[in-house]
């Protein structure tokens, strides 16, 4: 069994946050311990209206407020596999980088890097001003891994969900799940068949 740790904070892109952990939920040997800043709900209202809170954390195995600094995953004690804060918004990222452990995404963050286990970071702000790169950096030389919801195009992505699915997939990769995913690279000359192929239909 796999403790996966997900922090969802109020930076725009709620919906990487709910497809994560929708593809954990769809893992039976997975357990996810869900937190979910105050602006990260407010965003869920204006970005993806039609899940209801209820709804993303019942994806969840344990919800925890953001608030209480006595949870389990505060405490290093608590053994997991690794944590994903998706979307991460630069407050969150400073704080982090500098051991502001005020709320539980960011103590549960410390907890992880001090234990040395896997932490991921998808940052969410366009353009990144120096403090921004200064910091995201300095997590890098910790061993963060810092995977921004970027698209890729060779794969040819129909709708939002296309592009969505394509960076849970890299997540998932990151936390060793398996994963069936569409959409890896398979070759130039697979990439030239496809485009060769939707180009006629």
């Amino acid at each position: 069994m796999k403790r996966i740790v997900v922090g969802i904070t109020g930076a725009s892109g709620t919906i990487y946050g709910i497809s994560l952990l929708q593809a954990l939920h769809a893992q039976p040997d997975v357990e996810t311990h869900l937190v979910m800043s105050r602006w990260a709900k407010e965003n869920l209202a204006v970005e993806a209206p039609e899940w209801s809170l209820k709804d993303v954390q019942d994806l969840a195995d344990v919800v925890e407020d953001d608030r209480n600094l006595g949870a389990t995953i505060a405490s290093g004690s608590f053994q997991h596999d690794g944590m994903v804060i998706v979307p991460a918004s630069m407050k969150t990222v400073a704080a982090i980088s500098v051991g502001l452990a005020d709320n539980l995404i960011a103590r549960a963050a410390d907890v992880t890097l001090k234990e040395h286990r896997p932490l991921l970071i998808v940052p969410r702000e366009s353009p990144f001003n120096q403090i921004h790169l200064e910091n995201m950096l300095k997590l890098a030389k910790m061993g963060v891994e810092i995977i921004p919801p970027i698209p890729a195009f060779y794969n040819n992505p129909k709708t939002i969900d296309d592009l969505v699915n394509h960076n849970t997939m890299k997540l998932l990769d990151h936390l060793h799940i398996s994963n069936d995913f569409q959409g890896r690279w398979q070759g130039l000359n697979e990439a030239k068949a496809a485009a060769k192929r939707e180009g006629n239909a």
